[in-house]
C-alpha cells in the first residue's frame, strides 16, 4: 500500500496572522526586562525559535535567563489571543476543509511551543482537521533544518515525496526543499517564494493545486 498523501502546514502567517500579537507579546515582555524592542528588530527575528531570538536583544543571557523570557512571552501572547480573538487567513478553512475530506492526513509543523498552537486552532476551530501537530518541543534545530517537517511526515506515516509543505518564509521552503518535499509558498506581503507553487494567498489556490505537486 502506498504512503498516505499528506499536508503540512506552518501556522503563524499561513494559516493565520498573529505577527500583531507576537510583536506585542514580546514588546512589553522585553520591557520589563530594561530592552525597548522596535518593531524592526521583532520582524527581522519573526519565525525563529525563542532560544535563538532572546540572546540576539540580551547578549550573554544565561540559559535560565533566556527560557524564563521565552516563557513569560508566551503566557502573554496565549493571553492575547484568547482574549483579541483570531481568524483564519483566507483560503485556511476552506483547504483545510477540503483536503480533510479527499482523505488527505495533514499536520501542523510550526516552530512555536505547543501550548500556542493549541490555543490558535482551539480559536480558529481547525483543530479537529490534524492529525499530527510538531512543536517547538519536538525539534531540537529550527527551520531551514528540515527536522520539523520530517517529523511531521513521520508522525503521518507518509513519505517526504508524498508530503506537501505550505509555508510563508524562505526558511521553512527551504527547510522543504532538504526535506525532499514539495513546497507552497504564500506570500502575502512581498515577492514570491522560490517554492514550487507560488501564490499571495491560499484563496488563489486552483482547484488542483495539491494533487497537481504529487503528479
Amino acid at each position: 500500500m502506498p504512503p498516505p498523501r499528506a499536508v503540512l502546514w506552518d501556522l503563524d502567517g499561513t494559516l493565520v496572522d498573529s505577527e500583531q500579537y507576537h510583536w506585542l507579546a514580546w514588546r512589553d515582555t522585553m520591557a520589563a526586562e530594561g530592552v525597548k524592542l522596535t518593531h524592526d528588530q521583532f520582524l527581522e527575528t519573526f519565525g525563529l525559535r525563542n532560544d535563538a531570538v532572546v540572546p540576539q536583544w540580551i547578549p550573554g543571557a544565561p540559559t535560565e535567563r533566556i527560557q524564563w523570557i521565552a516563557d513569560a512571552k508566551e503566557r502573554l501572547y496565549r493571553r492575547l489571543v484568547r482574549e483579541g480573538g483570531l481568524a483564519p487567513l483566507p483560503g485556511a478553512a476552506e483547504w483545510t476543509q477540503r483536503l480533510a475530506n479527499e482523505g488527505w492526513r495533514q499536520a501542523i509543523a510550526s516552530s512555536s511551543p505547543r501550548e500556542n498552537i493549541d490555543a490558535v486552532l482551539a480559536v480558529i476551530g481547525l483543530a479537529s482537521v490534524f492529525q499530527a501537530v510538531v512543536s517547538a518541543e519536538d525539534v531540537t534545530r529550527g527551520k531551514p533544518d528540515p527536522q520539523v517537517f520530517l517529523t511531521a511526515a513521520a508522525r503521518l506515516a507518509s513519505a517526504p515525496a508524498q508530503s506537501i509543505v505550505v509555508e510563508d518564509a524562505r526558511a521553512g521552503i527551504e527547510a522543504a526543499r532538504r526535506a525532499g518535499m514539495p513546497s507552497i509558498g504564500v506570500s502575502r506581503k512581498g515577492a514570491p517564494l522560490p517554492s514550487d507553487l507560488a501564490v499571495a494567498s491560499l484563496a488563489d489556490l486552483p482547484p488542483d493545486a495539491f494533487s497537481r505537486l504529487l503528479k
